[in-house]
């Protein structure tokens, strides 16, 4: 079995939380791992007290300018990084501008990239996160696919099978790691509400409506619970929405919480409001239904299952939307058939999934970067 060495890097809290087990797995096959904090979340609770609390605290610990250089000073740092820890293969998770980072410098220094999540594809032109997993893709020699709905987009963008494995989410590793168990319908109340993407948060008029949204979740379904992402707290005040949303009856704001608070609130909620693809997958692992303030997502399983509603906030019909699914989702009848489903999203061994293919001999071949030769007068669309 083989032994590499494995750069990690992670800069937000769903990058902490998914890769923790997975390089505690990586550890414990007798992989040599370096973390990397890219800089992304200087917020403490969203990164470094995250890290301490998962035992995930990096070796490398970078800073980013605010501003338009913060994605260039990302990929500098990512350069800097593999030219004086030069390892065997980079491994990322997820969508964030630090895959494709890493990806790219990790191409630049002639390692290998290897992507956690691979495949995830929401099909939606103007997401960021869209072009972020398709750098990844383009880059990746190994593609650890979430699920095998992500393996057959992978498979039509014409990446090889013996490059994808279909792994699961580490998320689900995060949850079996500590012990959690869904909680019976019977004994859930109330809604959570998580809200933080620049679509939805940066726009006053979809911030307004979430605002209503939430204001209409209290009322008719609550108590709501709605930890406030230090972005949508921004926009709040600066939209002067802030008030409003503090005077709400029936609505419990905070600021972030703890990881394991809010995994707590999520297991006892009747239904999560979000629009976060992490907590997409930590629902179903707890038989959760899921509104998402969306139009599409990377995350269909939970669509095909009827546990998740795609709506958006972009207008007030949308809106409506949401609170009318919410409605739906919390009766009786629909709490017992999503608490019914299978989840998913993997069983919990991801981590251990992706330290023995990184073990395997055969793995060594899937990771080196060939210099192609067709000089013999033949050409690659006739190569099967």
């Amino acid at each position: 079995m083989m032994r590499r060495s494995v750069l990690v890097p992670f800069g937000t809290r769903p990058e902490v939380i998914k890769l923790a087990p997975v390089v505690r797995a990586l550890r414990v096959a007798g992989h040599r791992v370096t973390t990397v904090d890219t800089g992304q979340h200087p917020d403490p609770a969203m990164g470094a007290d995250l890290q301490r609390a998962l035992g995930l605290e990096p070796q490398v610990r970078l800073a980013l300018p605010d501003g338009p250089g913060r994605l260039g000073a990302l990929v500098a740092g990512a350069a800097t990084v593999l030219a004086t820890h030069p390892v065997d293969v980079v491994l990322a998770l997820g969508d964030t501008h630090t895959v494709p980072a890493y990806a790219l410098a990790a191409r630049a220094a002639g390692r290998p990239f290897a992507h956690v999540e691979a495949g995830l594809r929401s099909f939606n032109e103007r997401s960021v996160e869209e072009v972020n997993r398709r750098v990844a893709a383009a880059t990746a020699q190994l593609h650890f696919a979430p699920t095998p709905r992500a393996a057959a987009f992978l498979a039509a963008e014409g990446v090889p099978a013996e490059r994808v494995f279909v792994v699961g989410n580490p998320v689900i590793d995060a949850l079996h790691e500590r012990g959690l168990a869904p909680v019976p319908p019977q004994r859930r109340t109330g809604i959570l509400v998580t809200a933080h993407r620049a679509s939805n948060v940066d726009d006053p008029d979809r911030l307004a409506r979430l605002v209503n949204l939430v204001a209409a979740l209290g009322a008719e379904l609550g108590p709501v619970r709605f930890p406030v992402h230090p972005r949508t707290a921004r926009r709040l005040r600066e939209y002067g929405l802030d008030g409003r949303l503090a005077a709400l009856p029936g609505v419990q704001l905070s600021g972030p919480v703890p990881y394991e608070d809010l995994l707590a609130a999520l297991a006892t909620a009747r239904v999560v409001v979000t629009d976060s693809g992490g907590v997409q997958e930590e629902a179903a692992y707890f038989g959760v239904p899921v509104v998402v303030l969306r139009r599409s997502t990377p995350r269909w399983e939970g669509v095909e299952l009827g546990a998740t509603v795609l709506t958006g906030v972009t207008s007030d019909a949308e809106a409506d939307r949401a609170l009318a699914a919410a409605r739906r989702l919390s009766a009786p009848d629909e709490l017992a058939r999503v608490a019914g489903l299978p989840c998913p999203y993997g069983d919990g061994t991801t981590g251990r999934q992706v330290a023995a293919i990184l073990a395997e001999p055969a793995t060594s071949r899937l990771l080196e970067l060939a210099e192609p030769d067709f000089t013999d007068g033949s050409r690659p669309w006739a190569r099967s």
